[in-house]
């Protein structure tokens, strides 16, 4: 597989790009403010968020669901440019709210990183946390059209990056310290159900972040651990690969050929590393 080339320098630290209408979109989070990326390269402002924009989706409608990741609420920017609270997911987020992924009927499936992953690191050494169950142990939020919050799963690890199986019948969900991808059943109505495992990613060490599918069932994680993204089969094969200049944190597949991966990457996911700094990038390849 290729590696990835840079499209766009000078991010903070890039996260949640989603590929609509002809464009990238995506958060910054220390920019604190969503923007998208036109394939001549032009970067444009959607709205800022203050308290941290994460996870990005859409209603019905068009209007645009964000995850603000600080003071736990999922907002909603109206046709006015102005932003609401959609929901507020304080009862049920044990730490900063994380990505978050819309289906058609405009529920949002949200997560939330646990607990402080990052005070965690200065005291602990990786394998370590990997081995502690209890470290970022938390829960999967489920937000429904009307704003109201309910828990869609409950004992996952540092819930990331998520993507749709099977037209929508299968949501899987990278637990990102846990070294898997899980597959639940979606009912009807949203709710999940038979959580097993899609695939473990433990063998190569790669600590799932952002994640997106391809249109062959394949699942692209970008390795956060690691400058790659690499691609799993249902199982755990490894089937792909694209290397990337620094650490690779979200990814998406679109592009005018939809066989563009896009990877949001930065030299480290330590705020006082990145947070002030414009060492993020854009960085693509075609697979």
């Amino acid at each position: 597989m290729p590696a990835a080339t840079t499209l766009k320098d000078g991010l903070a630290f890039g996260e949640a790009p989603r590929w609509r209408d002809g464009r990238l979109w995506f958060s910054d989070f220390y920019r604190r403010a969503v923007f998208t990326l036109d394939p001549d390269g032009t970067e444009t402002l959607v709205v800022e968020v203050p308290e941290q924009p994460s996870g990005l989706g859409w209603l019905p409608d068009g209007r645009l669901l964000v995850s603000s990741m600080r003071d736990h609420r999922v907002l909603r920017l109206e046709a006015d440019g102005s932003l609401s609270v959609h929901a507020d997911l304080s009862p049920l987020a044990d730490f900063h709210l994380n990505d978050l992924l819309t289906d058609a009927a405009g529920r949002a499936y949200v997560g939330n990183f646990g607990y402080d992953l990052h005070a965690d690191m200065a005291r602990r050494d990786i394998p370590t946390i990997l081995a502690d169950e209890s470290a970022g142990a938390t829960r999967l939020a489920r937000v429904d059209p009307d704003g109201s919050v309910h828990v869609a799963a409950e004992g996952v690890r540092f819930p990331n990056g998520m993507a749709w199986q099977d037209g929508g019948r299968t949501l899987v969900v990278a637990e990102t310290l846990r070294l898997q991808l899980t597959a639940y059943d979606v009912a009807v109505d949203g709710s999940l159900a038979s959580p097993r495992v899609w695939a473990s990613t433990a063998p190569q060490m790669v600590a799932p972040d952002g994640i997106c599918a391809d249109p062959e069932g394949g699942i692209w994680v970008a390795a956060a651990l690691g400058n790659a993204v690499v691609r799993y089969a249902e199982g755990g094969e490894v089937t792909g690969r694209v290397e990337t200049s620094q650490i690779a944190y979200a990814c998406a597949i679109g592009g005018p050929s939809g066989r563009t991966l896009y990877a949001m990457t930065a030299p480290s996911s330590e705020p006082s590393i990145v947070d002030g700094q414009r060492l993020g990038r854009i960085e693509a390849a075609e697979v």
